[in-house]
């Protein structure tokens, strides 16, 4: 499973970001080898359409499932119809080790 967290910054000890589309990076932990890939989100910065974008950036990434505090409406659509699970995961001041740790654990709810 390739599980995707957005953060604040390129490392896992870094904060998860509450938004999905403008979030500054992506971080992807591959659950079978333990690694996370860092990338900087390119919709970011975007004008317009970030949503969809960030959706279409997980999906050309292999990602399986979303954990995140909220996705807007337009991104949710491209998401579910890519097959990307989103499980909500709202802790403030987590880091992205944390919300792995969460998803490990389970319970987190589906969005």
């Amino acid at each position: 499973m390739r599980i995707c967290i957005p953060a604040k910054g390129p490392d896992a000890g870094d904060f998860v970001d509450e938004r999905f589309g403008r979030a500054p990076y992506y971080l992807i932990h591959d659950t079978e080898t333990g690694q996370i890939e860092s990338y900087k989100n390119p919709a970011a910065e975007a004008m317009g359409g970030v949503g969809p974008r960030a959706a279409q950036f997980l999906l050309d990434h292999t990602v399986n499932v979303l954990v995140t505090a909220r996705v807007g409406g337009n991104a949710l659509g491209a998401l579910k119809a890519g097959g990307i699970i989103i499980l909500l995961y709202d802790e403030a001041g987590s880091t992205v080790r944390d919300a792995i740790a969460a998803y490990t654990r389970g319970g987190l709810r589906e969005q």
